[in-house]
């Protein structure tokens, strides 16, 4: 049913990810999320998709909403991992309404978009690229202003300024030495 292919591909792709965000978070000194970030992808509802629907170059959760029009492991996904913006979403009487998202997993959203586009991208990468994907996909994106406003900020500052500055000044002013 499962390419052993897709299979390693797709266990190669997770892993690397989950490397690239811990590295990214112990630099902010967020140890146990980069410990913990992305573990569901473990889980078999989640592996599931990814051994179906690898192709290397963008999220297996992509291509199963192309073929179902929704993923069942995206749904298990989001609701597990607070780094999500759709995890911060509360349906209320008056509507869906997003909540302001934690500094810290806020970071962790920062962080899990460059790991993204460095994994996808490989050596195409540039620090311009994460803010791009946002700004391409920013009206599919139902964010706090406030929360809106801070992953603005962090991304274009990276486009700017570069990795270390931008972490330095998460450690310094967002996490406030944490």
């Amino acid at each position: 049913m499962y390419s052993w292919k897709n299979i390693i591909g797709h266990l190669k792709t997770i892993i690397n990810h989950k490397i690239i965000v811990a590295k990214l978070l112990c630099s902010c000194h967020l140890y146990y999320q980069a410990l913990m970030h992305d573990m569901s992808k473990f889980s078999w509802i989640e592996l599931k998709t990814g051994f179906k629907y690898y192709q290397g170059f963008r999220s297996p959760i992509e291509q199963e909403r192309e073929i179902k029009g929704y993923s069942p492991g995206w749904l298990h996904h989001k609701g597990r991992n607070k780094h999500h913006w759709e995890y911060w979403l509360d349906n209320s009487n008056y509507g869906l309404k997003p909540l302001v998202i934690p500094k810290q997993y806020l970071v962790e959203m920062f962080c899990d978009r460059v790991a993204a586009s460095k994994n996808y991208l490989k050596d195409k990468y540039n620090d311009q690229q994460p803010l791009q994907y946002f700004l391409a996909n920013k009206e599919k994106i139902t964010l706090h202003p406030k929360s809106e406003e801070l992953l603005t900020k962090l991304l274009t500052m990276l486009a700017e300024q570069g990795l270390a500055n931008t972490i330095n000044y998460i450690r310094s002013d967002i996490l406030e030495n944490k």
